[in-house]
């Protein structure tokens, strides 16, 4: 590996050290009905954005803040000496993907047939570290 290469490499390395990602496959809601609540969350800080994913009514704010527990686990794994409180995460970014689609026939009238798609989609979350707070404080 090159200087340029490795130094490239160690950078990003080190940029991604305060993000931490959960990602949730092949989920079957509709991508349209998932970012609704996607939407939501964005740019929160957790504790937020679990208040928020908790009491709203949608079946895919359940499935999300699953997903944001899991991302949370995964930041306490890759950071066990740090405290989240300390930490003041928030969702940095959250992306809906369409995933793969169910191509189902309904039986319509005078022998014809309507296609059904049954969605599915894939959900990125990152979250994301203020550590500069402290240096404002």
């Amino acid at each position: 590996m090159g200087v340029r290469k490795k130094q490239m490499a160690e950078r990003i390395k080190a940029e991604k050290k305060d993000l931490t990602f959960a990602k949730l496959n092949n989920c079957p809601t509709s991508p349209r009905k998932m970012r609704l609540v996607a939407d939501l969350v964005r740019g929160k800080n957790i504790e937020m954005a679990l208040a928020i994913l908790r009491f709203n009514p949608k079946e895919a704010s359940r499935k999300l803040e699953k997903l944001l527990l899991s991302a949370i686990a995964n930041w306490e794994a890759k950071n066990e000496e740090g405290s989240i409180e300390d930490a003041d995460l928030f969702v940095k970014e959250i992306r809906v993907d369409s995933g793969t689609m169910l191509k189902r026939l309904r039986p319509a009238p005078q022998g014809r047939a309507h296609r059904i798609r049954k969605r599915s989609n894939h959900v990125t979350m990152v979250l994301g570290a203020n550590n500069n707070t402290e240096a404002k404080a």
